[in-house]
């Protein structure tokens, strides 16, 4: 499953979020539970600007919810992990904009689908 890197990583968030970006470089993960409402916040940001993410649904799952505390270094989400292995905790839409926005002119990439 696609966040059992971040549940080996014993509590290296670090470590878990290089893992996962070094093997899906242009990826947006996004840990988060269609309850939350900053997470359904995030869903329409990043659909509204044509971002392709994967979401780590933490609904009601002990393991994916521990993968979000592991990463995030917290309980709070949406957690999102952007192509640069940088960690968002609950962003705002100025902050998704910002970190998306400098990759992007860094990088010169296109967005591609996640596994």
């Amino acid at each position: 499953m696609v966040y059992a890197v971040f549940v080996t990583a014993e509590g290296d968030g670090r470590t878990a979020v290089e893992a996962l970006t070094s093997e899906q470089a242009e990826c947006v993960w996004l840990f988060g539970a269609d309850w939350c409402a900053d997470c359904r916040r995030a869903v329409e940001w990043l659909t509204r600007h044509d971002v392709p993410f994967t979401m780590i649904d933490t609904n009601d799952d002990d393991e994916r919810s521990r993968a979000a505390r592991i990463v995030g270094g917290r309980t709070n989400i949406p957690v999102l992990v952007v192509p640069d292995g940088r960690v968002l905790v609950e962003p705002t839409n100025v902050e998704l904009a910002g970190a998306l926005t400098s990759y992007r002119r860094r990088r010169g990439a296109a967005w591609v689908r996640c596994r």
